[in-house]
């Protein structure tokens, strides 16, 4: 299967070259030339990694030995052999895509990217070492670093902003061991750091480097391609319960902030799975709820530190890749929009593509003080405990139903565990919050008897091996001197 950048259709890359390179010359995002004939029905008949099997096979097919690759990826890697249970939860159902490795969403995807990554390699007769370049807004640097850990062939460097994440998220990062992983944090938002790797890209193309550069962000297709999976897994639990019946639309509400999570939701509706409403939840940076809403995208506002990090982002980057698919991939108009926000910090589509979009997505938004009541409530009522970024879903699901009468299934992702915030997670529901995070950990399991996951419980006191602090700008210095 071809693939090519979502700003020009020239030059071309088969989908294992597309996943070793991670972006494309241009700067553009890979996206294949056309979405293949998928038999959904007969996925919903497998198990997760039957499923992850045949999707990734679907929109990677010059990867070969796929099942194996899945079976390495996740075999004994999740707290269940379904990878992301679905839990009925009040009138929604919640999708947890924290039982992974690292307790976030992000170990689906980066739990499988080193196996495509270094298949690729294999495939394309990679001879140089390849350099993992991320940047992270808290949860996809642990989980990078997690799966790339003591890969051969492969090093990893993790850029994260410096007091833009959790303690419990730089704890996870900067204790992380491995001969082949570097950490760094960047003075600046997440934003910055995301540009700066970016720009890394960019500065590099046509150097006589010793590595080659890729991406282990959502803007390589290898992290992208394996989130579809568990929009599929979460509707075959919904006909496992008799909730929905083969062929009824479900609605699917996701915190985002760098657009890929719900994109994926997207890709799994083109792929033939009947996706309802496509709900985008973001919190106080309403970036993407007012782009849906009104057309425009204007990134020119103060970036707002808030209790759920992961969605602190005004750049979203796979936004790029719906604008190619709603624009009827036209490469032109994509490379257009994307330069203008480049120059100009705002853009705005088309009425048509507004249009087409709406048809689709639908976008709320959520504040700190919004989420913390929403933890509670379900806390108080269902005895469920969320996160801040799951907290925003749900009461941005709970706003679409209110606003739009839209009863059908709703299943709310879950996307991280409540523990990595639980500063936030033990002030929302009256808990005592003397001491650091980790002896908010502990209060918070004491109040509710919610275990913590074994692979947070033993983080304190791990010795500290990454502390570097840089400028924005010695990124690109950084990176060339590892």
């Amino acid at each position: 299967m071809l693939y090519h950048s979502t700003r020009s259709s020239t030059p071309t890359a088969d989908s294992a070259q597309a996943v070793l390179a991670g972006l494309a010359p241009d700067g553009g995002l890979y996206m294949p030339e056309f979405i293949p004939g998928f038999d959904w029905r007969h996925c919903l008949t497998l198990d997760a990694q039957g499923m992850s099997c045949a999707i990734l096979s679907a929109l990677l097919p010059d990867i070969p030995n796929m099942k194996e690759l899945v079976s390495r990826a996740y075999t004994g890697r999740f707290q269940t052999e379904d990878l992301t249970p679905t839990v009925a939860v009040g009138n929604f159902s919640v999708l947890e895509l924290f039982r992974g490795p690292t307790s976030a969403f992000k170990d689906v995807a980066l739990s499988m990217l080193p196996q495509l990554l270094t298949a690729a390699m294999k495939q394309c007769g990679a001879e140089k070492e390849i350099m993992i370049l991320t940047a992270t807004s808290g949860d996809t640097g642990k989980a990078a670093l997690a799966g790339f850990a003591d890969v051969p062939g492969v090093k990893i460097c993790v850029f994260y902003p410096d007091g833009g994440v959790s303690r419990v998220q730089r704890t996870q990062m900067v204790t992380q061991e491995g001969e082949n992983v570097t950490v760094c944090a960047v003075r600046g938002n997440f934003d910055d750091a995301q540009t700066g790797v970016k720009n890394i890209f960019a500065a590099c193309q046509g150097r006589d480097l010793p590595f080659d550069l890729s991406s282990a962000n959502s803007i390589n297709i290898g992290r992208l391609a394996p989130q579809v999976m568990y929009y599929f897994k979460a509707y075959r639990d919904l006909l496992d319960a008799g909730s929905i019946r083969p062929g009824d639309p479900v609605n699917y509400c996701v915190p985002t902030g760098n657009f890929g999570d719900i994109l994926a939701g997207y890709l799994a509706k083109l792929l033939g799975l009947p996706v309802g409403m496509l709900i985008c939840a973001s919190n106080a940076n309403n970036v993407l709820t007012d782009f849906i809403r009104t057309g425009t995208y204007d990134r020119r506002r103060p970036l707002l530190k808030t209790t759920s990090p992961s969605m602190d982002i005004l750049v979203s980057s796979n936004l790029e890749r719906l604008l190619y698919l709603m624009s009827g991939c036209d490469t032109a108009l994509v490379g257009h929009l994307m330069e203008a926000l480049n120059r100009d910090g705002v853009y705005t589509v088309p009425q048509w593509m507004r249009t087409a979009i709406g048809k689709e997505f639908w976008a709320g938004f959520c504040d700190d003080e919004k989420a913390a009541a929403a933890i509670a409530r379900v806390w108080e009522k269902q005895h469920y405990l969320c996160d801040p970024h799951t907290a925003a879903a749900w009461a941005v699901a709970e706003d679409y139903v209110s606003q739009t009468g839209d009863t059908r299934p709703m299943v709310v992702l879950s996307t991280a565990s409540p523990y990595k915030f639980p500063a936030a997670v033990l002030s929302a529901i009256g808990g005592e919050l003397s001491g650091n995070e980790f002896d908010q950990m502990a209060h918070l399991e004491a109040l509710t008897g919610v275990p913590i996951p074994k692979n947070l419980a033993t983080l304190q006191g791990k010795p500290e091996r990454h502390t570097g602090v840089i400028e924005k700008e010695e990124m690109l210095n950084f990176v060339l001197g590892l």
